[in-house]
């Protein structure tokens, strides 16, 4: 099964994370009954253990792999031994989505009045630390404050599940991903020993995801970074990492600072165009206006842009994403979550900057 495929059909699921996960909201698609029945049976089987079996090769390999990289074989198999299998996030998979959320329905469920309230008062508790880390980054505060409000609430909703044991499940009760939540396993048990964290006690998302930002552990270990320059980092509980590993993230993804991130756009009634299934700059604005859509951007032509379907209830809506749409992409790949970090930062900075004196 392709991976983008899974993220589809991950939407609803991880909803709940994000309303509730980078992490994750997708646009589903129903899974197919091979893979329903395969993790069913998986599932059942896991809820039958309280411990991973240490001797199955797969895993002893695991260990032998992350020995080659510098851990203490005790210490492994001690965590690894700890780990307790998650038949529920096995079921979860394997459960079809429920439904596919409309742009509008999408919308509506991020830009609540409370998560707009919520993000206004963290941007007024931390304005001069956003102002700090917007201009040393390059990244605008409104996008640093939305992206957060996005994935957990402000940091309110970070998950439930204990990260190794949903890493461990999935790495190694879940053949279609079993590579890539390894990598990520093998990645959480090098953070927590370069940050000195405690790896049976951390909890994220039921796909391993952790802290204010649903960071996998790759990203967390690649574009987290201390605010205040210590050797730690802190995605939990400390606001200066947590906005300036955001902004560290969009800047090294390839912000252009002053840039606009969409425009709106307008195609004649008796006109439809079929936008991409994905993200890609493969079109020019002269090439989309060339075929009929009217775009909201004083932009020139040859700049590269991506058509975005955005139905409302009563029509079809189309926007066009540039490259800044795109970096925003690159932490979910959905462009319903970038449309709605998007359209979360902009109400939040219009709504602050009608208050007195900001």
């Amino acid at each position: 099964m392709q991976r983008a495929t899974i993220r589809r059909w991950l939407l609803v699921l991880a909803l709940g994370a994000a309303a509730g996960t980078a992490a994750a909201a997708r646009t589903p698609a129903a899974v197919p009954a091979a893979v329903r029945a395969a993790f069913s049976s998986a599932g059942a089987e896991s809820a039958e253990r309280t411990h991973f079996d240490l001797s199955r090769p797969e895993i002893r390999s695991f260990i032998d792999q992350l020995v080659a990289q510098g851990l203490d074989r005790d210490r492994v198999t001690a965590l690894l031994g700890a780990a307790e299998p998650q038949p529920r996030i096995l079921d979860a998979i394997a459960r079809p989505a429920e439904k596919t959320l409309q742009w509008w329905e999408y919308r509506a469920h991020m830009l609540t009045p409370a998560r707009l309230e919520a993000g206004a008062s963290l941007w007024r508790e931390h304005k001069e630390l956003l102002d700090q880390i917007a201009t040393e980054y390059e990244v605008p505060p409104e996008y640093l404050v939305a992206i957060v409000g996005v994935e957990t609430q402000y940091g309110r909703v970070t998950g439930r599940y204990r990260v190794i044991d949903a890493l461990a499940t999935l790495a190694f009760d879940y053949p279609p991903r079993a590579g890539y939540f390894r990598k990520e396993l093998a990645e959480f048990l090098l953070l927590a020993r370069e940050d000195n964290l405690d790896a049976l006690s951390i909890r994220g998302s039921y796909a391993g995801a952790m802290g204010a930002l649903q960071f996998m552990p790759s990203s967390y270990r690649r574009f987290a970074v201390s605010e205040a320059r210590s050797p730690h980092r802190d995605l939990w509980g400390d606001w200066g990492d947590i906005f300036a590993s955001t902004a560290n993230y969009l800047h090294r993804s390839g912000w252009q600072y002053g840039a606009p991130v969409l425009a709106e756009a307008q195609l004649p009634a008796n006109q439809s165009l079929t936008p991409p299934d994905h993200v890609v700059l493969n079109e020019t604005l002269g090439a989309l206006r060339q075929r009929g859509l009217v775009v909201s951007s004083s932009l020139p032509d040859d700049t590269p842009a991506v058509l975005l379907a955005a139905p409302q209830p009563e029509a079809m809506g189309y926007r066009v994403g540039f490259q800044n749409f795109h970096v925003i992409t690159r932490y979910n790949s959905s462009p319903l979550y970038a449309m709605a970090v998007h359209d979360l930062a902009q109400t939040l900075r219009l709504q602050i900057e009608r208050e007195p004196g900001f």
